[in-house]
């Protein structure tokens, strides 16, 4: 197997209890515009990237402002992208191999992601485009599916391998289907 790596660094999450205070100052800073932005979360971007920061609001994940490890303040995950659906299976694939299983598969709709935890406790996401171009990805954020559905949807890294290595194309598995139930939150 012949080891994948990502082509870039994609964006960074940070958990907050200052939700809209963070939103503004990134904003400011960085000189973002809002992609999404719902009670929950939020999606900021300064360039043409589809989201390059995001926000969770802690309050209403916690509101009883218990502090375990998983809803601290502070970076929630940085994200990498890959060149392909194909790659990411084969480092998933790859990972595998050596004992690194992703503790949450998503189907966000705009990227297919697999979450894993390193050994202190850091999140990382990595992750393919959806959509050909960005003006699509952002099209669909800005549209009911993603108002609907920001999470996404869980899915097994093994049958899309499976699938994959048996010849169907990688369309197939970019297209979120609507109306699937969100995914619940997981930690690693």
């Amino acid at each position: 197997m012949t080891r994948k790596s990502p082509n870039k660094f994609a964006h960074i999450v940070y958990r907050t209890h200052q939700f809209e205070r963070m939103i503004k100052w990134y904003q400011d800073v960085l000189g973002a515009k809002v992609q999404h932005h719902n009670p929950a979360i939020a999606f900021i971007t300064y360039d043409e990237e589809h989201h390059r920061v995001a926000f969770l609001n802690l309050s209403i994940f916690e509101p009883d402002g218990n502090k375990t490890r998983q809803d601290r303040v502070g970076t929630d995950h940085v994200a990498y992208t890959y060149d392909s659906l194909r790659d990411l299976a084969d480092n998933y694939d790859h990972l595998k191999g050596l004992g690194i299983m992703p503790y949450w598969c998503l189907h966000h709709g705009i990227t297919v992601s697999l979450y894993y935890g390193d050994p202190d406790g850091n999140r990382m996401e990595f992750q393919v485009d959806v959509y050909k171009s960005n003006e699509e990805a952002n099209a669909f954020m800005m549209g009911p599916g993603f108002a609907d559905n920001p999470i996404g949807v869980e899915f097994d890294p093994d049958d899309l391998v499976k699938r994959l290595r048996a010849g169907e194309p990688e369309s197939h598995f970019l297209i979120r289907t609507v109306h699937q139930p969100t995914a619940p939150l997981r930690n690693p």
